[in-house]
Parts: C-alpha cells; structure tokens; sequence
C-alpha cells in the first residue's frame, strides 16, 4: 500500500477543480493504535447494527469489501466499488459544500482518510475515514440509495450559496480541526464553537445550499427509514457512531416522518441530534428532492434567481429561453413589474449553449463583464427568438443594418449589426454589434468607445445556478482552506505504546502463542496507566488461549480503570461484552 493516487474511469473524469481537493492516502500513516479504534468500532457496529441498520448495511460491507479488521485502503475499495459504479477519493478533512455533491455527482464518494482520535472513539464532528469508509460506503451498495446519492450531487452542486455559507463551512472545519488535535486548549476549543453558534443563530434567511444542507444531514448523514415506529438506521453519521447508533434509537430522540419541512431545519454539527427523520423508503428521498428542485432557481429562473446570484457574489449562470448560458459574478440588474429588463456581471465572464462555451465568447473576450437586456421588442408580441428570417427582415434585424431595438421597460440598443448565432433550433441566441449603444432612459450602459457590444437574445431568465456552464471556461483552481488537519503528536511515550498495541495485534494476526503478554500488560500498567484499549484488545486474546489467571488480572485491572475514568467505564463495558457476550451485543 502507498502514497500514490490510484485511479479508475470514474476519476478519470473528474474535472480539474475537483481533482484539487484529491490528497494521497498514506496507509503507512495508520499506526497500531489507528487500526485498535478502526477495530474496535466495526466489532461494535457489525453487533449492533446488525439489529437496527437498514439491511443494506451488513449487505453492503460485503460487497464494498470493507473489513471489521483492518482500516480500507482507497485502491482495494476503488477496486471494489468500481463493480457497482462508484470509485473513492481521499481528501482533507470538510471541503466545501458545493465540491462535495458535485463529488457525488460524478459516482464519486468522498473519503475523509483521517482516523479518529481513541480519545474520540465514539463520535467526532470531524470527517474521518470511520464515517466515511465505514458509513457512507456499505449503503450505497444498494442502487435505489446510489442513485439518490448521485442526483442528489447533481442537483445540490447548482444550489446558490450565500457570502454565509462560505464563513459557515470554513467556522465548522476549524471546529472540527481543533476538537479532534490533541491537546487543544479548551479555551481555543470553545471559541471555535461560538464562531459556529454565532453563525448559526445569525444566518439570515436560508440559502438554497443551506437548506440542501440541511436535506442532506437529515438523511444522507443522520437518516433514518421505515416507520416513526420502528425505524432502521441508513446515515452515515450514525452508522459511525458508535455512541449516537444507541442513543438516536431511545425514546429521547424524537422521531418525525420525513418531507420538505427538513429544508428548514438547521442543525447543530457539535451535539447529539435531539431529532431525527424517518422515510418510508429509498424512493421517498428522491420524491422530497424533486419536490425541492423544483423551489430552486435551477428551475425557476427569473428575478429572484438573478437576486441569489447577486446576493452570493460568486461565480454564477444564468440561462435564457433560447438555451444562451451566461456564467460569471452577477453584480446588478434592473427590473420592471417583477421581471428583469437587464442583466450585467462584473469580471471575467463566459457565454456557453448546453454547457460548451461558444467559440469566441471565453473570458478573454468577456474579460471586464457582459451586460444583456432580457424580454420582448417594445410594441411586438413576438419575441427576437421566435422570428423567421421574413419577420427578421421586416424588422431590418439583418446583418450590416443599423438598428434600433427598443425594449420593453426602456432598455435601448441602437448600432450596427455585424453578425447573429442561432442555437441548433434555428433561434437566434446572440446579436453582435459595432458602434453600439446602449441606453436605459438616462442612463448609459454600453457606448461605442468600449469596442464590440455583444447582446445576449432571450425573452426570460429560464434558469439560474451556481458556478458556471462550461467548467472548462474558467479557473477553479481555489485556494485551500486556511485550516488543515492536524496529525497526531510523536512523543518517546507514545511511541512506545504503539509498540504494545503492535505487538498484539501481531500475535492476533498471526496466531502467534508465544508473545509474552505479561510483559505486555505489565508495560501497559507501569507506562499508559490512562489507555483502556489495549487491556481489551490482550483480555481478547487471552480468553482465546484460556489464560485464566491473567485474564482474571485484566478484568481487576479495567474494574479500578473504570473508577478512575468514570468516562470511558461503558467502553471498556461495551469491549468486554463483545469477547464474552457477543450474542447480547
């Protein structure tokens, strides 16, 4: 196992600007102690979900080769999930909401390859490839899911975002960064979690991504399926967590039947959810997701699409009645009656049909902004689109005429035309001019000293979504976040204990009888007095060999542990009751 990237046909095609967030797995990074939580956890969920999970769950380890033994590597799932139309990635802890469903857009599942602190063992607000691996990756073996999964990347990558959106993702990872490091100040711990809180409560009105966000936590991340009664559990935070697994199953968390109304519901990434969804079935998802797409301005268009484009101020596309696809930062527009007369971008600024930018219309030529009128000629019922090459002539709309074209709600465009583009239905989609201005009422919006006036021809705003039409047109190659993962601390002490938690991990793997584990645990005792794991993971053995003395000597020694850490007293239960009660488990 290495460092390299391995790829398949479905990274393949992977764009440039998703590719940035791609990191190598390094397996050489897990230590002995790594693969003991990654153990630990699967040994306790295979047991306990095998009672509460979605049957796709235990189904789903299986085909995505997934071992309860060993942390996945990206090549062996790569291999395997390939088989069901998927492949994996590796990334650094959160990336951006936008990246992650495109991600998922593209069959593509998102790794955080970082392994919880044991510290952490039971739930950490940080990604980690126990959430990831071992959450995400068993349910989308069942293609009803998979297909949810996929168009829910598809549709939520085009949800417009706000300037919050953005201060939110980046208030989340540094929570997550700090809470997971080892030896945060708590002071630094809870600063971090009022940045997070101060957001959440001052968020304004939801944004699409926030609100699919939140569709997407409460069932991607948190679902739950069949009855209010009777529920399964299907989201990968919860299949990831051993201790949220139980508790979301008591009568404490209250259980809703799932619809629309989850858009609106916010949550709160650093506690125990104090509510969860319920749906009937796989197909619901994609109805409730339907029934929002069609609320977005990737289906509405109109003023309040081109607003939310405004209001995000970022790269965003807006697409008119004749397929013409305006991509790049919104900065105005001007209305009438409740519909846009004009539209106009600030910087580079791309036109594309059907998602190809058109030959000589890249930001090279768009480099300052493009400004458009949008609607009807004043005075003709019928729209520039909808004229034969008859209507076209009556109107002197002809190529080398000098025109005026007046549209309805005063905007002006008076100049000569040099050429039009028509889309492949014949409809003309872009007029070209020289020596052109244009005006509303008093006001200039394009005079001839500015070179070459391009007009975009639609008669309304069909749709609008983030990012642009063309992802070739632009260079979405984005600075990485300010906040990296931070790894675990090398020390004399630490290292040491790596050595024991290797060594029995040997002797388990290979059988090995001859490994003194009195040394082992005497060692443990006198150098890790605080470490609980590894006294479980030697008592398992020893309940193998039939070593009754000094099993007996580890169940006295984790009884005192537990009255000395009253916090980890029901994880050393619950590893206990796995090696002697696994039927109860």
């Amino acid at each position: 196992m290495n460092s390299t990237i391995e790829s398949n046909p479905l990274l393949d095609r992977l764009p440039k600007h998703l590719r940035q967030f791609i990191k190598p797995q390094d397996y050489s990074d897990y230590t002995p102690i790594n693969q003991a939580v990654w153990r630990y956890v699967m040994r306790k969920n295979v047991a306990y979900l095998s009672k509460v999970a979605h049957s796709s769950y235990l189904e789903g380890l299986k085909k995505t080769g997934i071992e309860v033994d060993n942390i996945p590597s990206m090549y062996g799932m790569n291999r395997i999930l390939t088989e069901i139309g998927w492949a994996a990635v590796a990334v650094d802890g959160f990336i951006p909401p936008n990246a992650f469903m495109e991600f998922q857009a593209y069959n593509v599942l998102v790794i955080a390859s970082d392994i919880r602190q044991l510290e952490h063992i039971e739930y950490t607000p940080a990604p980690d490839i126990i959430h990831e691996g071992a959450g995400h990756a068993p349910i989308i073996a069942n293609p009803e899911y998979a297909e949810y999964l996929r168009r829910f990347g598809e549709i939520g990558c085009k949800a417009i975002s706000s300037h919050k959106d953005y201060e939110m993702y980046e208030a989340i990872r540094l929570l997550s960064i700090v809470k997971e490091a080892e030896d945060t100040p708590q002071v630094t711990i809870d600063s971090a979690e009022k940045a997070v809180e101060d957001l959440q409560n001052n968020m304004g009105e939801l944004s699409e991504m926030a609100q699919i966000r939140n569709l997407h936590w409460w069932t991607v991340e948190y679902g739950l399926i069949g009855t209010v009664e009777n529920p399964k559990i299907y989201g990968a935070g919860l299949l990831s967590s051993i201790g949220e697994s139980a508790h979301c199953m008591t009568p404490e968390v209250t259980k809703i039947p799932y619809d629309i109304s989850a858009a609106t519901q916010n949550f709160d990434i650093t506690k125990l959810q104090p509510q969860l969804y319920v749906t009937p079935t796989f197909a619901y998802l994609n109805l409730v997701l339907e029934e929002f797409a069609t609320k977005m301005a990737l289906r509405t268009g109109g003023l309040s699409g081109i607003n939310k484009l405004i209001d995000s101020n970022a790269l965003g596309t807006i697409e008119l009645s004749t397929g013409l696809q305006i991509s790049g930062v919104f900065s105005s527009v001007i209305e009438q009656d409740g519909k846009p007369i004009y539209v106009q971008t600030t910087g580079k600024t791309a036109l594309a049909y059907r998602e190809k930018e058109l030959v000589g219309h890249g930001t090279l030529t768009h480099s300052e902004g493009f400004g458009s009128p949008i609607g009807k000629l004043e005075g003709i019922n019928l729209a520039i689109e909808d004229m034969s090459p008859k209507d076209l002539n009556a109107y002197d709309i002809l190529e080398s005429k000098t025109v005026k074209l007046e549209f309805e709600g005063g905007i002006a465009v008076e100049g000569e035309i040099i050429t039009g583009s028509r889309n492949l239905q014949g409809e003309i989609t872009l007029i070209r001019f020289k020596n052109c201005t244009v005006t509303h009422g008093e006001t200039v919006l394009f005079q001839p000293e500015w070179g070459i006036y391009d007009m975009a021809v639609g008669k309304k705003v069909t749709s609008a979504f983030s990012g642009p039409a063309d992802v070739n047109s632009f260079d979405l190659i984005s600075p990485l976040p300010s906040s990296t993962t931070i790894k675990a601390k090398h020390s004399a002490v630490r290292d040491d204990l790596e050595v024991l938690y290797q060594t029995v991990r040997n002797s388990r793997e290979t059988n090995d009888t001859e490994t003194s584990l009195v040394s082992v645990f005497e060692k443990l005792k006198t150098n890790h007095p605080q470490d609980w794991l590894l006294a479980v993971e030697i008592i398992e053995l020893l309940n193998d060999r039939n070593e009754p003395q000094l099993l007996q000597e580890l169940l006295v020694y984790l009884d005192q542990l537990k009255q000395k850490r009253p916090e980890v007293s029901h994880l050393i239960a619950g590893g206990l009751d796995l090696i002697f009660h696994s039927e109860k488990a």
